[in-house]
């Protein structure tokens, strides 16, 4: 095959949670461990940081490999799910795996597959460790594709374990509480690694200490350890960050590319798990940390968190797509100058979006459609649920004629904002 069939063969034959939802959940670890047994274990031949919570965790992840990599370290980093391209979820030092590279374990795994059958995730995250034994990276920072006990990832043995939050999402498959959420979450804590978790919550803290303490693990909560003002947001995000409860020496500055105000909270997460790796004999200077949070979707690619698509009218997308995503993005909104508001969404159907269409601004004007995948919920119905909800908007074929539409629309001194989905985004970027 080659890799347009490939890929074809991945989506088609093993089912995508991304595209089908639910259905594609195989819980349990047992089928990672077998495709890991036939590849010789290759999430044993290197180090590892492993990401979880349910908001922030991408960008974390793609912060804490920009800094690793800055330092001289050969830096693995596997996320998901991708917005172009299937090859972003697996790069090494910035760079995507290669088409070759895919097809090769495809063609020579296929018989493992048909005896196993793995999840079209199982399967990528067995590809993603595998490449990164075979670059002999120093350390690979792996995100939690959904939950955490019994998510894929969750055969590593990490040096450090990170949860950014917990909130409401994916209650169908990890439970209809905070507290039942960050169980979940919390599977990822293991015997003595020490864990950071992002955002003290109080709804939710009693659920990781009590695991860290079975563990044995010892546990902070970044949000305790640095204060952080937001000072100018331009082309790059100005903070200062006090150190507070021991988080380090002396009022530090950075600038930021990823302009998000949300990242003000995982900024706080980040610097603690690098004071972490520090104590564990990484070396990580200072000005390691300031080039890379400079840089980090030049040195990782990531995209879609805060992006600016033009300025003229000023477009601007976000994969916020949670009731505490959406939040930050209405901040963010609220920050930018503008006359009119025009609001292009699109949402996946297996979630509850009642929150969400409660929170939006009434007085923008809303340009409906689906993402074009199997999950996306029809934009004639997701029109209806918004009706209900106070908001008023037409509907459009697709992502980009509704963007289109929208941009058609605005004024110059207007903006349009695009979101509501990792999938509607990904369409724009």
């Amino acid at each position: 095959m080659d890799y347009k069939q490939t890929l074809d063969y991945l989506y088609n034959q093993l089912p995508m949670f991304t595209r089908v939802g639910s259905a594609a959940i195989k819980k349990g670890l047992d089928n990672t461990l077998a495709l890991c047994e036939v590849l010789d274990n290759p999430h044993q031949k290197f180090k590892s940081i492993h990401v979880g919570g349910t908001n922030g965790k991408g960008s974390t992840s793609h912060m804490l490999a920009a800094i690793l990599q800055t330092a001289g370290y050969k830096t693995g980093l596997y996320t998901s799910p991708h917005l172009r391209d299937f090859r972003e979820r697996i790069r090494v030092n910035g760079r995507m795996i290669s088409e070759q590279d895919v097809v090769d374990f495809v063609a020579q795994h296929q018989p493992d597959f048909e005896r196993i059958e793995p999840s079209f995730f199982e399967m990528t995250v067995g590809l993603a460790f595998d490449h990164f034994a075979k670059q002999k990276v120093d350390v690979a920072v792996i995100e939690v594709g959904l939950g955490g006990r019994l998510d894929s990832t969750n055969v590593i043995t990490p040096l450090l374990s990170v949860i950014t939050n917990i909130g409401w999402d994916h209650m169908n498959l990890l439970g209809d509480t905070l507290p039942l959420i960050a169980g979940e979450k919390a599977g990822i804590i293991k015997p003595g690694v020490p864990v950071v978790i992002g955002e003290y919550q109080s709804e939710v803290a009693e659920v990781f200490e009590q695991k860290a303490r079975d563990q044995g693990s010892d546990l902070v909560f970044a949000s305790d350890m640095w204060g952080v003002e937001e000072h100018r947001k331009g082309e790059l995000l100005s903070v200062t960050v006090v150190p507070e409860r021991g988080g380090g020496d002396g009022t530090v500055h950075y600038q930021l590319d990823l302009t998000g105000t949300y990242q003000l909270k995982n900024l706080k997460t980040v610097l603690t798990a690098v004071a972490e790796l520090r104590q564990q004999g990484f070396t990580i200077t200072d000005a390691h940390v300031t080039d890379a949070l400079k840089q980090v979707q030049k040195l990782t690619g990531l995209a879609g968190r805060w992006q600016t698509l033009s300025t003229h009218p000023l477009t601007i997308c976000d994969t916020g797509h949670n009731p505490e995503g959406i939040t930050e993005v209405l901040r963010n909104i609220a920050k930018v100058s503008y006359k009119q508001l025009h609001f292009v969404i699109g949402v996946v159907n297996d979630k509850d979006i009642s929150k969400i269409l409660a929170m939006l601004p009434k007085e923008a004007i809303y340009y409906f459609c689906k993402p074009d995948i199997p999950r996306g919920l029809e934009a004639e119905t997701l029109q209806e649920k918004a009706t209900l909800a106070g908001l008023k908007g037409e509907v459009y074929p697709s992502v980009k004629a509704a963007l289109q539409a929208a941009q058609t629309a605005a004024s110059v001194d207007d903006l349009v904002f695009v979101g509501g989905s990792t999938f509607v985004v990904a369409e724009v970027v």
